[in-house]
């Protein structure tokens, strides 16, 4: 008996309604603005996040083909409806802004709604910290806050027993120990495959992260690895070798999960300490089993993060710790440079002589300093 799709159509939010209350994050690089506010009309209290971004460009887009009746128009960037204003010629070069047709000018807009202190946390500009988690750190200072904070898991649930998203999937290995379920992540359009971006979530529900990852898990890595590079390959066309695959840690849900899109994409969380490939994570099991028990993952922790706070109350994060032997000093040289010294590989003597040189304007005195310290 299948079971009942109960999928929502269409949002409880207009989003025409949406007031602004303040700027998150605005991306020049990744074209994409994240918005905080609310939807006055349903709540004055509920805040929800509002994240628009430019779609990518679709080679479909730039046809110059003219149209027949075997092959009608599609819209194209050069058609009659392109608005050209021009804002300067020089020489064999030319600058432009152009609007083009109504077809091309969508904008992708994610809508989280009600959304929670850590959904702000996640799409705010904030200062970032690394912390190098140690298995102890892990057990004593993570883990607890992973049970006690972590997002809700309802909606990968809902997924996996097929009572939302059922359309979207894009392949799926049923079985309990080894099988997943692969489909289009929220920051891919599902149409240009030039920026593809999947998860595969696993349907075992007791593995978090890569933390609790083990030999015994070998063959469920392997069988995603392989099947998903074939689907992937057959519905898609693209190569297996130009893909990426990987695990994010943190993660942003305590689900495991696979990101998979292709190298040329430079998609959000790849930088080193962020992702962890499904290739390296599985070599490294395959050497020892435990492997992700007795590691240290180094991970990033943003400004007005929860766990950040317990951090700092075992470890040293927000400022550097001064020697002691040298605190004094550092007390009566101004913050710039004891900020220098702190990470300086010199020795007392010889950093004294550069400061000497960079506080003496004097050519020539510059030269009896630099005789004096050689």
């Amino acid at each position: 008996m299948e079971m009942e799709n109960s999928e929502i159509k269409s949002p409880t939010y207009d989003i025409s309604k949406f007031r602004l209350k303040r700027i998150l994050n605005n991306n020049s690089v990744r074209k994409s603005i994240s918005l905080l506010g609310t939807f006055p009309d349903l709540s004055e209290t509920d805040e929800a996040i509002v994240v628009f971004e430019k779609n990518a460009y679709q080679e479909s887009d730039i046809s110059t083909e003219a149209a027949s009746k075997e092959s009608p128009a599609k819209p194209s960037y050069f058609s009659a409806e392109l608005k050209v204003n021009t804002e300067f010629i020089n020489n064999i070069y030319g600058s432009f802004q152009v609007v083009p047709s109504l077809d091309l000018c969508a904008v992708k807009s994610t809508v989280i709604y009600p959304a929670t202190d850590k959904h702000v946390e996640k799409y705010s500009i904030c200062q970032k910290y690394l912390i190098r988690e140690t298995p102890d750190l892990y057990e004593s200072t993570t883990l607890p806050y992973i049970n006690e904070s972590q997002f809700s898991l309802e909606w990968v649930y809902n997924i996996l027993e097929h009572k939302k998203e059922t359309e979207r999937i894009v392949f799926e290995d049923k079985d309990p120990e080894t099988g997943f379920i692969l489909l289009p992540d929220l920051k891919w359009d599902g149409r240009n495959v030039e920026n593809l971006y999947l998860l595969g979530i696993v349907h075992k529900h007791d593995i978090k992260s890569i933390r609790d990852l083990n030999g015994s898990h070998l063959p469920l890595l392997r069988n995603i690895r392989q099947s998903a590079k074939d689907e992937i390959s057959k519905r898609y066309g693209l190569n297996p070798n130009q893909l990426r695959m990987y695990f994010h840690y943190q993660p942003s849900f305590y689900h495991l999960h696979v990101h998979i899109n292709p190298i040329r994409n430079d998609a959000p969380g790849i930088w080193c300490e962020k992702s962890h490939m499904l290739d390296t994570v599985i070599s490294n099991l395959e050497l020892l089993p435990d492997y992700y028990q007795r590691a240290t993952l180094p991970f990033v922790l943003y400004e007005g993060n929860k766990l950040l706070d317990l951090y700092e109350e075992k470890l040293t994060v927000r400022s550097v710790a001064a020697p002691i032997s040298e605190s004094k000093e550092r007390e009566e040289e101004p913050a710039v440079e004891s900020a220098v010294d702190v990470f300086s590989d010199d020795d007392p003597e010889e950093r004294e002589c550069k400061r000497i040189r960079l506080a003496t304007p004097d050519p020539k005195e510059a030269e009896a300093t630099a005789q004096v310290c050689a």
